[in-house]
């Protein structure tokens, strides 16, 4: 098989601005190409932070997309991985995110040896971001 490198993930959204804004002024991540009315859609949009990019877009004419739930197969988070999870996770408050995922009771836990958060975006995308690099 020839050379397979990663190049996007798809992520569906309701609430496109809030999703927009989510991925962009939180994340940092730079719009590379939106398009209105792209194949029925009202956006279909290109977001990018180093080699990582993200499609974002809106349902086909008057339709909305379910909603995602624990019980859904297929990708399940998405991980960014940070070098302090604390500051990180500080960072991203001071942006007045509150949708933490709580794991017994904290936003910040242990496993496997490393350090982790969970957040949940506007559409329901669940984002972790973790310091251990490595599986």
């Amino acid at each position: 098989m020839p050379e397979v490198i990663f190049h996007h993930v798809c992520i569906q959204t309701n609430t496109y601005e809030e999703s927009l804004r989510f991925y962009c002024d939180l994340l940092d991540m730079k719009i590379v190409k939106e398009t209105a009315g792209f194949h029925g859609r009202a956006y279909n949009t290109w977001l990018q932070k180093d080699r990582f990019a993200i499609e974002l877009q809106t349902p086909k004419g008057d339709q909305t997309f379910d909603p995602i739930n624990s019980g859904h197969a297929g990708l399940a988070h998405l991980c960014f991985w940070v070098e302090n999870v604390e500051t990180a996770c500080r960072a991203l408050q001071a942006k007045n995110i509150t949708d933490f995922i709580l794991h017994n009771g904290q936003i910040v836990y242990q496993v496997n040896g490393g350090k982790l958060f969970k957040v949940k975006a506007p559409e329901g995308t669940i984002i972790e971001f973790r310091d251990q690099a490595d599986c």
